[in-house]
């Protein structure tokens, strides 16, 4: 049979685009050298990446809604129900863990760094989250801080700060 003929299983079909998708990012990575932009993958989000403040409701059996903050909600405010889970990913492990200013407003539920497994040095791979309950209405800021943006590279002014304004209502 002529190789252009023969069937590939899945499993192999699979590791061969995740190869070829791993060789685009390196090869994208290698030309984008330093940038302006914030630590981390210098590989572009696929369109398909949720916005900056998605909410999601859970099954109909459940109350708990949840509300997911990145870096394109910096400098933003949203507002949220009582009983809400705010979720802040920072793609970076540069960025400190968010933290709440007020515990009344925004109970903390947990967070910290993630280092990704495989990662050249000075690209800070990794997220830092932080969770948090939305306990009663109010109004509580999430920061997170960095000094760095890249092996031995101090931020820019305006790369080293993250903050949102988070108004809980009833």
């Amino acid at each position: 049979m002529p190789r252009s003929q023969v069937r590939m299983c899945p499993a192999r079909r699979a590791l061969r685009a995740g190869l070829a998708a791993l060789a685009a990012a390196a090869a994208t990575a290698a030309l984008g050298g330093c940038s302006s932009g914030p630590a981390g993958p210098a590989v572009s989000p696929p369109p398909s990446r949720p916005p900056a403040a998605s909410a999601s409701s859970a099954p109909s059996g459940s109350a708990t809604r949840s509300v997911v903050l990145d870096e394109r909600a910096r400098g933003t405010s949203v507002r949220v129900a009582t009983g809400t889970l705010v979720v802040v990913r920072l793609h970076s492990a540069y960025w400190s863990t968010p933290a709440g200013s007020d515990p009344r407003v925004l109970a903390p539920a947990g967070g910290g760094t993630t280092a990704a497994a495989t990662c050249p040095p000075g690209r800070g791979c990794g997220i830092s989250s932080a969770r948090f309950t939305a306990l009663r209405p109010g109004t509580a800021q999430v920061t997170a801080t960095r000094d760095s943006c890249g092996e031995a590279r101090r931020c820019p002014p305006g790369q080293g700060r993250y903050d949102v304004t988070v108004t809980v209502t009833r």
